[in-house]
């Protein structure tokens, strides 16, 4: 079995604010598009998947978390730059500790040495789906 052939854990935090949503944008080279997802990452062996929510959000823009509340679980079975994915998304509803993060438009960070963006979207463009946010199950939950 290859890497790209196991099914991948994360944890991702829906993060709302009024009629906005924190959200991290990723680029498609393919079809030259944007599109969003709710900020987290992989869960490591041994790790809870609250523990990782937690975590990554330290690692990726250095924000605490608070209000934690599972929300369920999403399996999410897609193709990205050719290559078949699998995921198992842990999904959290939160807030961030730091009220600061409410007036920051944008938030640039780094994830595996590829310069990103996270940054508040209105909900109304995620659910006319004038912008894409995968998984699309995610909008479920909104």
């Amino acid at each position: 079995m290859s890497k790209s052939e196991k099914i991948r854990v994360i944890a991702v935090g829906l993060i709302r604010d009024g009629d906005r949503l924190f959200l991290g944008q990723g680029y498609n080279p393919k079809t030259q598009d944007f599109f969003y997802r709710a900020m987290g990452g992989g869960v490591d062996f041994g790790e809870t998947s609250l523990e990782a929510l937690k975590r990554e959000f330290q690692e990726e823009i250095q924000a605490e978390l608070t209000n934690i509340r599972y929300l369920g679980c999403i399996e999410s079975i897609f193709v990205f730059k050719e290559k078949p994915g699998h995921e198992i998304l842990q999904l959290y509803e939160c807030d961030f500790s730091n009220p600061k993060f409410y007036q920051i438009a944008q938030i640039p960070f780094e994830d595996k040495k590829k310069k990103k963006v996270a940054l508040w979207v209105d909900i109304a463009k995620c659910k006319s789906r004038e912008l894409y946010v995968v998984p699309e199950q995610f909008l479920e939950y909104l």
